[in-house]
């Protein structure tokens, strides 16, 4: 069936790779496409000019369960092929890099020795000129040239930024039309799913919120423009709650400046919200 009349283009599909269970993913094209479906993900990965920090991460792209979900249910997910599915290209890519790595070498031989060439041509030129000297300055260029060495050591290291991703990743996609053998269902799992599913329903965006003591942190818009408001905690509808647990979470959401809601998914596909705030003890 042809998209509607009028309707904004879907995203295109996301490709994504398997870690062990994380799906994760690398190319640029992929976070946006995702951002454009209101999933925000969490970056994991290092900056190549700035690796020992970690206030500002990349690529890849690691999915909660229930994002990965979302896309698996919408068919939006595209399965990059794994990586002894192209084994049979690993020595092709070895020897690939190998003969990448030795015209670097050469590249960078030549010009370390045009930079020593410049470095003694300038010494040469600040000292008294005369046939002598001239002949004997050719002389030295000469030997310079001949006895040069540059030991492989001495290459400068090349880090690849141009393409992210997975060592052996093919640019072709297989769409799912499985469950993806990612994560077993439990309860719990499909309560935080169906809390999810009602709150992207209604327009906010959600991210992790372990660091909180919730399930999610709730924001009224992209995370990138807005702070969370809320502290979303999933809790079965039937389940006891310890009374000074709700007074913890509770405290920590004033503390931070949010309200601690709890979720609770009752059988008909419907959530209820109970916002807890702390007003002080009497």
């Amino acid at each position: 069936m042809g998209e509607p009349e009028g309707a904004p283009p879907r995203p295109p599909a996301v490709g994504v790779s398997l870690c062990d269970s994380a799906p994760l993913l690398w190319r640029l094209e992929d976070l946006r496409s995702v951002r454009a479906r209101a999933l925000v993900g969490t970056l994991l990965g290092s900056l190549p000019r700035t690796p020992r920090q970690n206030l500002r991460l990349g690529r890849p792209l690691l999915l909660l369960p229930e994002e990965e979900r979302v896309l698996s249910e919408e068919h939006a997910a595209g399965a990059l092929p794994a990586r002894d599915q192209q084994g049979g290209d690993v020595e092709l890519k070895v020897r690939q890099h190998q003969e990448e790595q030795q015209r670097s070498y050469e590249e960078q031989r030549v010009l370390a020795l045009e930079d020593k060439k410049s470095a003694l041509l300038r010494v040469r030129t600040a000292s008294p000129t005369g046939e002598s000297r001239i002949r004997t300055r050719d002389e030295r260029l000469h030997a310079a040239q001949q006895n040069f060495g540059f030991p492989p050591s001495a290459m400068a290291v090349q880090l690849s930024t141009a393409r992210a991703g997975l060592a052996h990743c093919s640019e072709s996609r297989a769409l799912l039309q499985a469950d993806w053998p990612i994560r077993d269902q439990n309860p719990r799992s499909a309560n935080r799913y169906q809390v999810f599913r009602d709150l992207r329903r209604r327009g906010f965006y959600l991210t992790s919120a372990g660091k909180f003591g919730g399930d999610f942190l709730v924001y009224p818009g992209d995370p990138l423009r807005f702070h969370a408001h809320f502290i979303a905690v999933c809790v079965s509808a039937d389940e006891s709650v310890c009374v000074l647990d709700i007074l913890a979470v509770a405290r920590l959401g004033s503390n931070v400046k949010k309200t601690v809601l709890l979720c609770s998914a009752g059988p008909d596909a419907d959530v209820l919200y109970t916002s807890v705030q702390w007003s002080g003890m009497s």
